[in-house]
């Protein structure tokens, strides 16, 4: 995956199939305001769809092999059978087929390349990274897979020669970018179905690092334990700089609620004594999310953001779109979306929506968790670990597993976790997601937070929840 990418000037006429998901709209975003012409189709008509027509590009609902006529690129991306119409017309016409990963390499080859990285917290941290670079004077261009909770883009084309990008390792197409700076958040073992081994799972991190060029700089979390293994073994690829709370960080911080702490100039090693501190109030809840803005303040910061600008950046940041997103408050409950589909991410929620309750001063307040699992593969392979995660929650109701890219699989359902609940834990497997709002009525109390989780269609059934939640306690 280490050829060189694409020049945008030769991609012709473009047609991305499944334009409407996360990734593939912010691609065709940014491939059209870099003067590439663009087309794309995807199964369903949606918001996104919606936004992109809007924008002027030409979106055609349903797949079909007419879409190639006149193409010169095609780009697809993991999720795209290998008998769409679109893309068996491609290969038979001889048009040149690009993995979205490609496509995104292109686009990051003409800029000062930072790709943000992690099993966990990619999306967070890149916004992050995004909004501390804008409010610090840098108007990097952007790739995020997802929008920001104030309904803003996740791509942005901007003036300076910087780029910034998630880079998802879940299919290894994170290997065809070679940054100039990248982020490891935390590195453990996912999408399984793909890698097979845990060690493989290093082992691609291990090649990313090995890519990056020349003078390169990884910034990778010191408290979690695979991200500091993968800092290790980079120093003697590239200079290495560490974050966390760690006395083994070389770039101490401190997190006191939503109060974080960094050094001003976190390039300044050799001395800690008497380095200058910034002190940043943040919005998004939660340990983890302090430590993704500490990466991105690291970051930032070496790409000359000031550091008041950066600071007020990271302070005025409010969450990416289905990230600890608020949907409402009916009855005094607050309704949590967010897209947590792995067992230390649905820790990590559980965790800051009691920090979010205590800051609100609901002390008493009860966090109910409901989990879409997704993937058959995943929930397999991780039932016990997701049982104990949901049980840092005092009542969690599991539904039935999203499939996204994989077949049924007829031993595994949500029941597949909720077996390993503990006796008396408050936990039940819920097949039939239009009882989803009745149930969450008899269980939750004002005060309480329902936490909705999953990389499913779950954020579907909140509307739903929010009515049945107001009727029952207007």
């Amino acid at each position: 995956m280490g050829k060189t990418p694409l020049r945008l000037a030769d991609f012709g006429a473009t047609h991305l199939v499944g334009i409407g998901g996360a990734g593939m709209s912010v691609i065709a975003q940014l491939l059209a305001a870099r003067g590439v012409a663009v087309s794309g189709c995807d199964r369903d008509q949606s918001a996104a769809v919606a936004d992109l027509v809007a924008a002027g590009i030409w979106v055609e609902v349903g797949h079909s092999a007419e879409h190639v006529d006149g193409i010169d690129t095609l780009v697809i991306s993991t999720a795209v059978r290998a008998d769409n119409p679109d893309l068996v017309a491609a290969r038979a016409g001889g048009v040149r087929v690009l993995h979205r990963s490609e496509a995104l390499a292109a686009l990051m080859a003409e800029d000062r390349a930072v790709a943000v990285a992690g099993t966990h917290g990619k999306t967070t941290t890149t916004a992050m990274l995004a909004a501390a670079l804008h409010g610090g004077g840098v108007d990097a261009s952007v790739a995020i897979g997802a929008r920001l909770s104030a309904g803003a883009s996740g791509a942005h084309v901007g003036a300076a020669p910087v780029f910034i990008a998630e880079a998802d390792e879940s299919d290894g197409s994170f290997l065809r970018y070679h940054p100039e700076i990248a982020i490891v958040t935390n590195l453990e073992p996912d999408h399984l179905d793909h890698y097979g081994t845990v060690g493989a799972v290093t082992q691609a991190f291990e090649q990313f690092i090995a890519g990056m060029p020349e003078g390169a700089t990884l910034i990778a979390c010191a408290d979690d334990p695979g991200a500091q293994a993968l800092a290790r073994w980079a120093a003697k690829h590239v200079r290495v700089l560490t974050y966390g709370t760690t006395a083994a960080a070389n770039v101490p911080i401190e997190i006191a609620g939503l109060t974080l702490r960094v050094p001003t100039d976190p390039g300044v090693l050799a001395s800690r004594a008497g380095q200058g501190l910034t002190e940043i109030q943040l919005q998004t809840p939660g340990a983890h999310n302090a430590l993704n803005a500490a990466a991105a303040w690291i970051a930032a910061r070496m790409l000359d953001a000031t550091a008041a600008g950066a600071a007020r950046g990271l302070a005025e940041f409010a969450g990416a779109e289905r990230r600890f997103q608020i949907r409402g408050a009916p009855g005094g409950i607050t309704v949590v979306d967010d897209y947590a589909h792995h067992p230390t991410e649905v820790r990590a929620v559980i965790q800051g929506a009691r920090s979010y309750l205590e800051e609100h001063g609901n002390k008493s307040g009860r966090v109910i968790a409901v989990l879409q699992p997704h993937l058959p593969s995943r929930t397999r392979a991780f039932a016990p670990e997701f049982a104990q995660s949901l049980q840092q929650a005092d009542a969690a109701l599991v539904l039935d597993v999203f499939l996204a890219r994989e077949d049924p699989d007829p031993h595994v359902s949500g029941k597949t976790i909720t077996d390993h609940f503990g006796a008396g834990f408050a936990g039940e497997y819920l097949a039939d997601t239009q009882q989803l709002g009745p149930r969450l009525a008899r269980i939750a109390r004002p005060g309480d937070a329902v936490l909705l989780l999953g990389a499913g269609d779950i954020s579907h059934l909140t509307p739903q929840v929010i009515e049945v939640l107001q009727r029952e306690y207007a």
